[in-house]
């Protein structure tokens, strides 16, 4: 079975930590580029960073960057999302997605998506 699964979520206090795992089984993470998004109570699910395939590249909402670091070991089919400075704001579940390319393309859907991983930040 292919799956991505998203794992870390939880409750923390304001300007507290959490990391976020993103797990790959059943196909080859190396050959897909990742994505962490996010979806606040009613609100549209927003795109929050990316890592390349292969080369490192990152990319970060205004909205965390800073915060926000997005990492992969491609060895262990994992990529992580460290998120420190934890703001109510961020109060979300948090899904990863994976799409076969070097590069993740804003036009094109995802290949994979996970379940989400809720994250709490209270004040």
């Amino acid at each position: 079975d292919v799956q991505l699964q998203a794992s870390g979520g939880g409750s923390v206090q304001a300007g507290g930590s959490l990391r976020l795992s993103c797990a790959a089984s059943g196909f080859d993470l190396d050959d897909y580029a990742i994505g962490w998004f996010r979806q606040a109570p009613g609100k549209e699910r927003e795109a929050i960073s990316c890592i390349s395939r292969s080369d490192g590249s990152t990319y970060y909402a205004d909205s965390v960057k800073g915060r926000f670091t997005i990492s992969r070991v491609n060895a262990d089919s994992t990529v992580y999302l460290q998120m420190n400075a934890l703001k109510p704001e961020d109060t979300a579940v948090y899904y990863c997605a994976a799409q076969k390319a070097q590069y993740w393309d804003i036009d094109r859907l995802p290949d994979y998506w996970g379940q989400g991983t809720l994250v709490t930040v209270s004040s």
